[in-house]
């Protein structure tokens, strides 16, 4: 049996961890900062863990 390939669109977008996590960054967070408050755009700077409900189908995307 071949092996799976990884998507090379989810590999770019997110990271496992040590642990075993998967890890993503926030969305609305690239461009039109001028309208966003000072504490949304701090926040969106952190990176945050993958919901428990989608980490199956994330780590189908990574081949793993």
């Amino acid at each position: 049996m071949p092996k799976i390939k990884t998507k090379r669109s989810a590999a770019k977008r997110f990271k496992v961890t040590g642990t075993g996590k998967i890890v993503r960054h926030h969305a609305k967070s690239a461009h039109i900062k001028t309208k966003k408050s000072p504490k949304l755009k701090r926040n969106l700077r952190t990176s945050t863990i993958v919901r428990k409900e989608d980490e199956a189908r994330i780590f189908r995307m990574l081949g793993m």
